[in-house]
């Protein structure tokens, strides 16, 4: 596998309660990977590490294929370096339409003067088109983003990282909230990623998961538990333990 992503022997401590305990993981570079265990296994806190949100007490954290460190860089860094990251909450610019909140997105000059001088080219104009239409917003780019479904601003929040062109998307709980359909589509737009980028994906429906048909990584206070198929993990007598039987 050609790691894209290897954190290793990472820990980190708040107030005395250590959130990761020595985890090990690794990502390969057009890879989807989804992360499950219960609430405190340190699922957020992962991600809050590779995004460069909080910073371990000890571990490293290596990217790419020149091999950085990214506990050494900002979260502005790190976002510029090719890593995006979903939040459960979407967050999109209500009062404007979608194709103006893609366009925002796309991987401009991001000076100051740039942004203000900025005038969509046709080049630009056809990315946009082609994200909507593979996050299944085509029909909707004239619209308010306020207007949309809650499904609907989930996946225009993924279009708008998809534009940033990441090699890693972290996505937390993609499918809160959303109707069976909606869930649906939001795998197919998931899977579609995937194909060109790793994608990690942190999910408590197992029905989700089993949908995204990859390898799955439990955490459990703070490290890796099992790892392997839904099937393998969710047979693990750890796992059904300290998880699946809550």
């Amino acid at each position: 596998m050609n790691t894209l992503l290897e954190v290793s022997g990472v820990s980190v401590t708040f107030d005395g309660f250590r959130a990761i305990n020595n985890l090990s993981f690794q990502i390969g570079q057009a890879e989807m990977r989804a992360v499950i265990g219960p609430n405190g296994a340190g699922k957020t806190t992962f991600m809050d590490i590779v995004t460069g949100k909080t910073k371990p007490d000890e571990g490293r954290v290596i990217w790419g294929e020149s091999s950085m460190n990214l506990l050494r860089m900002n979260e502005a860094k790190i976002a510029q370096a090719g890593i995006g990251r979903k939040f459960q909450k979407p967050t999109v610019f209500e009062d404007q339409s979608v194709q103006e909140n893609l366009l925002m997105a796309l991987k401009n000059n991001r000076g100051w003067l740039a942004v203000l001088r900025y005038r969509p080219t046709q080049e630009d104009l056809s990315k946009v088109d082609a994200l909507a239409e593979q996050i299944g917003l085509k029909d909707e780019l004239a619209r308010k983003s306020g207007e949309l479904s809650h499904g609907q601003k989930q996946w225009l929040e993924i279009g708008m990282l998809l534009a940033q062109e990441p090699r890693l998307l972290l996505v937390d709980e993609p499918a809160a909230g959303m109707t069976p359909a909606e869930r649906e589509h939001t795998t197919d737009i998931l899977v579609e990623a995937a194909k060109t980028r790793a994608v990690v994906v942190v999910e408590h429906d197992m029905e989700f998961v089993r949908r995204l048909n990859c390898k799955v990584t439990v955490l459990h206070e703070g490290a890796v538990l099992a790892e392997g198929s839904l099937d393998h993990v969710t047979s693990d007598q750890n796992v059904i333990d300290v998880y699946l039987e809550r």
